[in-house]
């Protein structure tokens, strides 16, 4: 779905800079690919100590600009489920692209270097599976369908 709005500009970082707006919008959306965090509570415990104000706010932010859904969780109607949408899931890429920036320039990252190097040497193929993997539910890192579960089994990791 597009949703339109005033753009500052025309050029396509900066598109790409206002839909994402900011750090904390790009950390909910790794939470979800990386961790398979789906709730409020969940994003709220995230390392990074987010406010509950800001991660409200950002989580509205994200619906409204069609990166994200928000439906009743299964088991507990008082609870939502975010989940990411097409768009939000096309930012798989671009994260992946982020943690190997990060991982090259930081001397005190913790990201796996065989991790780092599957993404690199199998990208396309990577990409795919972890797009599968979160649209029906799962993560890169963690539960028994993780994609490192996955890879692991491959022999890529």
């Amino acid at each position: 779905m597009k949703h339109t709005y005033e753009r500052r500009s025309q050029c396509p970082i900066n598109f790409s800079l206002e839909m994402l707006g900011d750090a904390w919008s790009l950390l909910i959306i790794r939470d979800i690919i990386y961790y398979g965090k789906k709730t409020y509570g969940e994003f709220l415990e995230s390392g990074e100590g987010i406010a509950r104000n800001i991660l409200a706010d950002r989580l509205a932010q994200l619906q409204q600009k069609g990166l994200l859904t928000k439906r009743p969780h299964l088991a507990d109607r008082r609870k939502d489920m975010y989940e990411l949408t097409p768009g939000g899931l096309d930012i798989i890429p671009i994260l992946l692209d982020m943690a190997e920036w990060g991982a090259t320039h930081s001397d005190t990252t913790n990201a796996p270097r065989e991790w780092l190097k599957a993404v690199r040497v199998h990208r396309e193929e990577m990409i795919r599976l972890i797009r599968t993997t979160v649209q029906n539910g799962g993560s890169i890192f963690t539960g028994p369908n993780s994609v490192v579960n996955k890879i692991s089994l491959k022999g890529w990791m």
